[in-house]
């Protein structure tokens, strides 16, 4: 039966540690103190926060990727491979490591997903998302 009345509410703002998920106490990482892009994550302990960051400067602010997130990645290592050898560029990356290649695909995504929403966020100030020049 679910709790009622104050305790329910007690429950609802208990927040958990993302690293081992017992009660948060305070200490927190946002990647690149960027709150507009990546989520704050709490942790119970300066161990659990360390931990935590460390994952998340790894993954592009990311602590627990999903199931489909993490097979999607994997997935397009395929055709990043392909398109590296098409372009000639595949030595340098033949003796990388699938988590090394990894990062690239997910560098890559970020930013492309980071412009569109950039992008996207102008249109809705200036009425076009071309108004405004690109910073480089």
């Amino acid at each position: 039966m679910a709790a009622r009345g104050p305790d329910r509410d007690l429950l609802a703002r208990v927040a958990l540690c993302a690293v081992c998920a017992r009660e948060a106490r305070g200490f927190g990482y946002c990647h690149g103190l960027r709150w507009d892009r990546h989520p704050h994550h709490r942790f119970c302990s300066r161990r659990c926060q360390d931990a935590g960051s460390a994952i998340a400067q790894r993954n592009n602010g990311m602590i627990d990727k999903t199931a489909r997130e993490a097979q999607a990645i994997r997935d397009a290592r395929r055709l990043f491979a392909e398109t590296l050898n098409d372009l000639g560029l595949m030595a340098p990356f033949f003796d990388r490591s699938a988590a090394e290649i990894d990062r690239l695909i997910e560098a890559a995504v970020t930013g492309y997903i980071d412009s569109m929403q950039d992008q996207a966020a102008r249109k809705e100030r200036t009425g076009t998302a071309l108004d405004d020049p690109l910073p480089f």
